[in-house]
Order: C-alpha cells, then structure tokens, then sequence
C-alpha cells in the first residue's frame, strides 16, 4: 500500500481539472457560543514524566491513527480514501469510547494531555482534508495534523490543499499542518509512488556521496519546513516519513528539526510515549478497518 491516489499522478501531470466538489458549507458546524454553554465534565489530565529541559516523555501509549484522502459517500473507495460519511462514525465513535483529539504541538510542548488523548493525521495534504474533512472537525471540535508535500502548495493543481486553505484551517487551532517534505515523496518520474529497489523518500541511494544526500534529501526536508513556518506563520512540529521509510542518515536530522514524527506502521500497537515522540507508529484507517476494529486489542 504504497501507490498514492490517482489524483495525486493527475496533478503532478496537469492533465486535468479538480475532481472535487463544493466544501460543505461552514454553517454545518455548530455555532463555538453553543459548544462553550455546554457543561462538559472535568478532564483527568496527564502530566509529561521527563525532567524539565529533557526530552518530552509521557508514561502512556498514544493511538496515532493515519488517514489520507476522503471522497462523497457515493464514490468508490481504496486503500487510501475512507468516505466522508465514514470519517463522521469514527468521530462519533471516537467521542462515544471518550477519546480526546490532541496536536503534535502539544505534546511537543509539554502539555498535560487528556487521560484517553489520541492523535488524528492526514497524509499528503489532498484537498478532501478541507473540503470535506475540516468541517467535520469543526463540528465535533476534534483536532488533526495534515502532512503536506509542500511541493503541491507552492504548485497548486488542484487536488491539493492551497497555502490559504492551511493557514485559515491553522488559525481556528483545530488543525496543525506538518510536513511530508517537500518534493521527497518521489514527486519526479515515479508520480508520487513507491517503488520497490529504489530509495524512497528519505532512503539514501546506493552508493550516494554525503553531500549530494544532503543536497537532496536533508535540504528538501529543511525547505519543507520553512515554506510551511513561512505560509502558515506557525513552524511545524511534526513530520510523517513518506512511506512510513526511516533513514540513519536523515534520522538524526529529522529529530533535531521536528520534535514529533510518524511512520505508517507497523500498525498492531499504540506509541509508547516513554520512549519518547519520534518515529510514532500509525494504525492506518480504509473503509475495512475502522478505528474499532483497530484500536479494540491496541
């Protein structure tokens, strides 16, 4: 499951027209004045375990679920894509269970989290997360992380968030936009996609000398993160490998420059957040394994 949606290969072509509709209407959302007159009980809170000036650390696992595009109801979906009907049940569901939705910013700073937090992404940065996804998190007040590939902003097509849609998504505080790097998703002849034998993403290439790895990878991933600082007013705190593919030899720098990153897998359990907030694992959301299903044995 390494092929992005078609949209993404449609885009870096120019071939064709945005395939989405209009945004539901903002006006879904319910008014903030209601929300606020609501008596909601008080929250236990958990306090970080590291020592002041440490590194950040909580003695509590974090279910960290991964999703990137989301479609109507009535289109087909794959691996990549849940429907937006869908997306509303698992937000229900995740309120239901008593799930609080938290930022990579928080938990970079320090903060006391929620006695149940869990963490929602989104990959890639498609134009679905505003669309359709955002309006949902405006109605169920729940918070989210959106990794773009800075690359798609700064060269709209289309299919994916602009610069305005991220910045007014990161000034109602519910969304964090975090990076995906900036064209090191394989944004070149591979459209975007995996490709077996190949480095992908950060993977350094066979036999690649220190400084063109550096000039390849670790600027792209340095850019990334001042275009977004510069766009959104706000610098990043989280980073998702593309592909869920680490590197010794982008590792190091991913952590300096991003006190949150993600991969994709394996999956099977929650972050250990002891261990501290790099490399967190994702349990990765389609229309089959829904986030009770995932999170039931986690």
């Amino acid at each position: 499951m390494y092929s992005l949606p078609l949209a993404l290969a449609l885009s870096l072509s120019l071939s064709i027209a945005a395939p989405f509709s209009p945004a539901v209407p903002a006006a879904a959302a319910p008014e903030p004045q209601a929300v606020q007159a609501r008596m909601a009980p008080e929250i236990p809170t958990i306090s970080p375990s590291s020592p002041e000036g440490a590194p950040v650390t909580y003695e509590l696992r974090l279910p960290v679920l991964m999703y990137h595009h989301v479609v109507h109801d009535w289109q087909a979906c794959n691996e990549m894509t849940v429907t937006v009907g869908r997306l509303e049940q698992d937000l229900q569901w995740l309120a239901e269970m008593g799930y609080h939705t938290i930022l990579p910013r928080e938990l970079a700073a320090g903060e006391p989290l929620p006695e149940k937090p869990i963490l929602l992404t989104f990959d890639d940065g498609y134009r679905s997360n505003y669309d359709l996804a955002y309006p949902l998190l405006q109605q169920y007040r729940a918070k989210a992380v959106i990794a773009v590939m800075a690359y798609m902003q700064d060269n709209p097509g289309g299919n994916f968030l602009t610069w305005d849609m991220c910045r007014e998504m990161t000034a109602s505080g519910l969304v964090e936009i975090g990076s995906h790097g900036y064209a090191i998703h394989n944004l070149d002849g591979r459209m975007g996609n995996f490709v077996p034998g190949q480095a992908n993403g950060v993977q350094r290439r066979k036999g690649e000398s220190d400084n063109d790895f550096y000039c390849r990878v670790l600027e792209d991933l340095r850019y990334s993160f001042d275009r977004i600082a510069q766009e959104t007013g706000v610098p990043p705190s989280y980073f998702a490998y593309p592909f869920g593919k680490t590197d010794p030899d982008a590792d190091a720098y991913l952590a300096a420059l991003f006190p949150v990153t993600a991969v994709t897998g394996p999956g099977k359990h929650t972050a250990n957040l002891s261990k501290g907030l790099h490399q967190l694992p994702r349990f990765t959301v389609t229309m089959e394994r829904p986030p009770w299903a995932l999170l039931r044995n986690s």
